[in-house]
């Protein structure tokens, strides 16, 4: 059940007493956020990630605090450290991140003092963690929306064009028959599963695809069919080397991955496909039209015709 303003209220005046003297960004970041989230009733990590890496220019790299794609990049310092200059490395990061999944909201903050910045609109709050209770509603966006028909709609049309793509190449270069289907139903798995909590953490799938393949994708259908075989195992009889990336994922019952698909191979393009997929958000996705969603990949002629005739309508 969602929480009431009047109880989140209560909540977040309960956090601020509590983390009144708070200062030292390495040591307490973490359990802050994670008890910040508990306002709202949700479980950070079923939805945001700690230090995720992110490309800058000059061929550096970042690691942004907390991430939560599409919607909240948190860039925290210790007490009294200017949140000026934090704000412009959020800003930095946010340019270092896939269009797709680009935050609308960045909060740059010292434990004591919170500057969250909108994006869209461009409009700054400013205000002390004692205040927070006061100014709690400008984090409605913690809570989500219902989805509506409309708009399950609209994100289901666009993951079957997603996938769709994915399914045309390699259709054309002869990888056809029950070994795609196979592999489209388990993509289709772990897709979903990435972005509803059945992976943890949050993103593992998209991760392992974007730090753990060659950009060329010479080795992505090896790494999956790595993976399909690590799904397919109980975590108590793997393999003790196998690597960390893999062994972080669970095992799961039911059969799906149970028999080795042929290898498909990849091309730079197909693995760029398949990264735009795994950034879609998933969750907005019912499991229970998993059966039509994957007829129309399937179909191309059927997809295509359909885009045409219904365009998806952007998301907010």
């Amino acid at each position: 059940m969602r929480l009431g303003w009047d109880e989140i209220k209560r909540r977040a005046k309960a956090f601020s007493d509590e983390w009144k003297d708070a200062h030292y960004e390495r040591g307490q970041t973490q359990t802050f956020y994670n008890e910040f989230f508990e306002i709202f009733g949700i479980k950070r990590k079923q939805v945001a990630i700690y230090e995720q890496r992110v490309k800058l220019l000059n061929n550096r790299h970042g690691f942004i605090d907390l991430f939560w794609p599409g919607t909240l990049l948190v860039e925290q310092k210790s007490a009294s450290l200017d949140l000026g200059r934090a704000q412009g490395q959020a800003l930095d990061y946010v340019e270092g991140i896939h269009p797709t999944q680009q935050p609308r909201w960045v909060l740059s903050c010292d434990f004591q003092t919170w500057v969250l910045l909108d994006l869209e609109t461009r409009t700054q709050l400013k205000f002390r963690l004692a205040d927070l209770h006061k100014h709690i509603t400008a984090f409605d966006f913690m809570l989500g929306r219902k989805v509506s028909f409309e708009t399950q709609a609209g994100v289901t049309i666009k993951a079957a064009e997603l996938m769709g793509k994915l399914h045309d190449a390699l259709e054309e270069t002869g990888y056809v028959g029950h070994d795609l289907e196979q592999l489209l139903v388990r993509l289709l798995f772990c897709l979903f599963a990435d972005d509803t909590g059945i992976f943890q953490p949050k993103d593992i799938f998209l991760q392992l695809v974007e730090n753990d393949t060659r950009p060329d994708g010479s080795d992505v259908g090896r790494v999956l069919n790595d993976l399909f075989d690590v799904l397919d195992t109980p975590e108590n009889a793997r393999q003790s080397t196998l690597q960390a990336e893999l062994n972080a994922f669970p095992y799961v019952n039911g059969r799906l991955f149970a028999k080795r698909v042929r290898t498909p191979h990849f091309t730079q393009a197909m693995r760029d496909h398949l990264l735009d997929a795994a950034r879609h958000d998933w969750s907005g996705v019912s499991p229970a039209i998993f059966g039509s969603l994957f007829q129309s990949v399937m179909d191309a002629k059927e997809r295509r015709a359909r885009a045409r005739i219904t365009p998806p309508k952007p998301i907010s």
